[in-house]
């Protein structure tokens, strides 16, 4: 009895109704709104509570959206999306994130399944426990801004055994190539030619793209790239370390994988008695809020955060709705957007801009 009061409680205090009203429902008894009956059976399956057997067969249509972190303001940004194409189709999204001395990602992915979810957005990278626990058990995912490197799961894992078929979920991302192709091309028609790189951590899929694609420019532009790719974690403090050992090796500009790790760089800059953009021109990715206001206002890529958000619910709904999974990938254009922390490289910078090459970029 103590058991079954606490837990209407807690359902009472997450909807903010009182305890009489979750009993109502969960009796099946009249004088409640289809609004709040709704809201009341919907966290009683958030929470993890089994529903009374007669309400069973109406559960409600819960999506887990899995993000790493919501300090980052892409995050919120994508959540925000994803959660509200959701809502205007009947689903719930279930936000799940990880914090210190929380669930792990891991975690949040048992407890979806456990809630039978009708589905999973990951705006996050897979591990392999992960890949086979969601890939097993049939859930319709899609992955958003979170590639996975297949040829780095175990080839029983991605290969279907009946038909010799690649097992996997449908993508929706930034292409990561053209992120890179935009800004280098834009500093290096400013006369930089000491370009770096700040990215995430190495084994980041889309960290890693970046760098594969800054390595293919530099060598087709003669650039020299030793020493000009850094990696951090996705932090401010993190981008002011990694830029302050690329402004050492003598970068005047710096391409970075995020507009937080780009505000780090700028500290770094300035530690170092550099101005931004005179000195060093700096480049963030995603166009977070207020990046228009920064001191100088960042020149940024920006992230399709609505077209990519549309795009991945409308691959989960597919498959919810029945349709087979098809492990593609959709790649969306960012926008290279310039503002104030930009401009043309200081004199001793290099040698002259060199127009014929600055076309092949």
């Amino acid at each position: 009895m103590r058991r079954m009061t606490r837990r209407l409680a807690e359902v009472a205090k997450k909807v903010g109704v009182s305890e009489a009203t979750v009993s109502r429902v969960l009796n099946g008894r009249p004088g409640v709104s289809d609004v709040t009956r709704q809201a009341v059976l919907t966290a009683v399956d958030v929470l993890g509570y089994e529903r009374p057997t007669q309400l069973r067969g109406v559960r409600a249509r819960l999506v887990g959206l899995v993000v790493p972190e919501l300090q980052n303001p892409i995050f919120p940004a994508l959540a925000e999306g994803v959660g509200g194409a959701l809502v205007q189709l009947g689903f719930t999204p279930v936000l799940c994130t990880r914090t210190a001395g929380g669930l792990t990602e891991a975690e949040y992915v048992t407890m979806l399944l456990d809630q039978q979810v009708s589905g999973v957005v990951f705006c996050g990278g897979l591990t392999v426990d992960e890949y086979g626990q969601l890939l097993g058990r049939g859930v319709p995912v899609v992955l958003l801004n979170a590639a996975v490197d297949f040829a780095a799961l175990p080839p029983a894992l991605v290969t279907d055994p009946l038909h010799g078929a690649k097992l996997g979920f449908p993508q929706v991302s930034t292409d990561d190539q053209a992120a890179v192709e935009q800004a280098f091309g834009h500093v290096w028609a400013l006369g930089h030619r000491r370009i770096g790189l700040l990215v995430g951590p190495a084994e980041h899929m889309p960290s890693r793209r970046k760098a594969q694609a800054f390595a293919r420019l530099c060598a087709r532009t003669g650039t020299d790239d030793r020493g000009r790719v850094g990696h951090a974690l996705f932090s401010f403090e993190g981008g002011q370390a990694a830029a302050g050992e690329l402004l050492a090796a003598g970068a005047t500009a710096l391409i970075c994988g995020s507009d937080i790790l780009a505000l780090g760089a700028v500290r770094a800059a300035r530690r170092r008695g550099l101005d931004v953009p005179q000195d060093v021109s700096i480049i963030g990715y995603d166009d977070s809020a207020f990046m228009n206001y920064t001191d100088p206002p960042l020149t940024t890529l920006r992230q399709p955060i609505d077209a990519m958000a549309r795009a991945a619910v409308q691959l989960l709904v597919n498959q919810i709705d029945g349709g087979a999974p098809t492990p593609k990938e959709l790649l969306h254009e960012p926008e290279l957007v310039v503002r104030g922390s930009t401009a043309p490289a200081p004199p001793a910078s290099g040698r002259p801009l060199d127009r014929a090459l600055v076309a092949r970029v």
